[in-house]
Formats: structure tokens, C-alpha cells, sequence
């Protein structure tokens, strides 16, 4: 199993009736709000989109960190640390993940 399947079952739950879509790709789950990324479930736990413009505030979070691709960091994504994910703060971020989203235009 390259993902947590009880987190992303969790995060599932959260996010069906809003319209959004899941995919497993990559050993991953990507969850999709009209055709673009709001989270993933990886090997790594939860990953997020919070925009450039949130990278400060998410940041500030307990558990937050900024996602690195191939040594680069990512400017709009953090991941939470899987420890620090209980109910409440899993809504947070699935809640803040999709108001940057939702302001996107769909693919």
C-alpha cells in the first residue's frame, strides 16, 4: 500500500458531496475539484494545495511543511504531518484546500 487508505477514506467522506473526484495515480490518491488538484493521500500523508498566497499562514500550522519535488520546493503545496490529522484538523485543511481551488478555473 503506497497510501494511508483509512486517511483517504476519511478524507473521502468530507469531500464527495462537494463535487469532487478521486483518482488513484501514481501509488496515490488525487482528489479533483473541476479537473484541478486540491489534495493527495501518498506514501507521505496528506498533501495540499494552498496557493502561493497561503503558503504563510499554512505554514504557521502545527504539522505543516512545504512539499519538495526532485529538491525544489513547491510554492502552493504543504503536507501535514499524518500524526497531527485528527477530525478537526483534517476539515481545516480540506476546507482551506478547497476555497484556493474553487477560485481556480476548471479544467
Amino acid at each position: 500500500m503506497a497510501y494511508d487508505e483509512v486517511l483517504a477514506d476519511r478524507a473521502w467522506e468530507r469531500l464527495e458531496a462537494d463535487g469532487v473526484t478521486a483518482k488513484k495515480m501514481f501509488g496515490a490518491i488525487i482528489f479533483l475539484f473541476q479537473g484541478n488538484t486540491l489534495a493527495c493521500i501518498y506514501e507521505e500523508g496528506l498533501m495540499v494545495r494552498v496557493g502561493p498566497e497561503g503558503m504563510d499562514e499554512a505554514l504557521a500550522k502545527t504539522g505543516a511543511r512545504p512539499y519538495v519535488f526532485r529538491g525544489k520546493e513547491q510554492k502552493s503545496w504543504v503536507v501535514i504531518d499524518e500524526e497531527t490529522l485528527d477530525d478537526d484538523v483534517l476539515d481545516f485543511w480540506l476546507r482551506f484546500a478547497m476555497e484556493i481551488t474553487a477560485g481556480l478555473p476548471p479544467k
